[in-house]
């Protein structure tokens, strides 16, 4: 199958034909229908976070099943799936707290004595979250897949995949924001944009959306923004609460920058909470003031939106349908997959919310 091979930081990957086994016991041959390209693969494309190499980056997307191996009984060859990077176990600590998004059990994956997933030319190829979507096959296991029905275009739902489970996910599920309450999100990528929706989706009465670039300001009023800051032409902290009188009751953090992050925890209003959702790379520091503590203010991560993805994305699924999620303001553009490489750098412009690469 052909596939985006990434070997090395920053230098452009090429399409490459590879290797895909057979499915095992447990697991699916998904043949891949749509990837997004998200922020969280260019952190390994351009080195912020390490990685293993050779691999297949790509890990927000929906296809549909070929073949399934032995023990599969949740989906059949042509049902329809979004893929999920937090594969679950389903017997460990987390998975039976409810915390299915923390799994980190090895049987999700192939041991080393086992064939590799993915090979090229007899050399094991890894694959990135345990999925691999920049490629046209996927072969995961059964537990990080979910059936949806099949009137949903699969490009819309490859966004469910990452980008809106995690955004939705920090509002309704990580900070748990209810009716009435005031919100603001700083980053409007895919994941601060579907924060956004969520947020609307949740009954928030004001949402105010942070970013500097004015496009994405205007597009996040589309996802329920109900006022913007542009934090370009000021101390984006002084006006939010400027226009509160006094800070928000949550905030979201959804660029993964230690600035932004303070910024977060600086916004909030007594006994407010900060969710920090972006990937703060490694080694960085967060400093926050101390005597905030007292006000009962709280910052908090959030791992894909502490979701439950089995229940969840065939919910998001219904609030496409029913025009609550608004994905296809989302989409920037569709590519083909030789286009990956540029896609990724877009997104250091600040301008793309999601590229989405289609497969024939």
């Amino acid at each position: 199958m052909k596939a985006a091979v990434f070997r090395e930081v920053n230098k452009p990957m090429e399409v490459e034909e590879i290797e895909v086994s057979k499915p095992g016991p447990r697991e699916v041959l998904v043949r891949t229908a749509a990837a997004g390209v998200c922020h969280s693969d260019m952190h390994f494309f351009n080195g912020t976070y390490p990685g293993r190499l050779p691999v297949v980056l790509g890990h927000e997307s929906a296809g549909i099943v070929e073949q399934v191996g032995s023990d599969v009984n949740y989906v059949k060859p042509g049902d329809h799936v979004i893929t999920c990077l937090s594969v679950f176990c389903g017997h460990c600590e987390d998975c039976l707290t409810g915390h299915m998004s923390l799994c980190q059990e090895p049987e999700v994956r192939r041991g080393h004595d086992e064939e590799p997933r993915l090979s090229h030319g007899g050399a094991m190829m890894n694959q990135f979250a345990n999925l691999g979507s920049f490629a046209e096959q996927m072969l995961v296991h059964e537990h990080a897949i979910v059936k949806v029905r099949e009137d949903m275009p699969l490009d819309r739902a490859a966004l469910i995949g990452c980008g809106v489970t995690t955004g939705v996910g920090a509002v309704i599920h990580t900070a748990a924001v209810e009716p009435g309450a005031t919100v603001a999100v700083i980053g409007l990528g895919g994941v601060g944009l579907s924060c956004v929706n969520g947020a609307a989706i949740a009954g928030a009465s004001r949402i105010i959306a942070v970013d500097m670039v004015a496009s994405k300001l205007e597009l996040a009023r589309k996802f329920g923004a109900t006022d913007v800051v542009d934090a370009s032409a000021g101390d984006p902290v002084g006006q939010v609460m400027e226009m509160t009188g006094g800070g928000v009751h949550y905030s979201f953090e959804a660029i993964g920058l230690k600035v932004t992050t303070e910024q977060a925890f600086q916004m909030l209003r007594r006994g407010g909470t900060a969710t920090v959702i972006g990937m703060i790379p490694p080694g960085q520091m967060v400093s926050l003031h101390g005597p905030d503590f007292l006000m009962e203010k709280t910052i908090q991560g959030s791992m894909m939106g502490s979701n439950r993805f089995r229940v969840d994305m065939p919910r998001f699924v219904d609030f496409y349908l029913q025009g609550k999620l608004h994905l296809d303001d989302m989409i920037s553009s569709r590519i083909k997959l030789e286009d990956v490489t540029d896609a990724l750098l877009a997104l250091e412009s600040g301008e793309v919310a999601r590229n989405v690469i289609m497969f024939e």
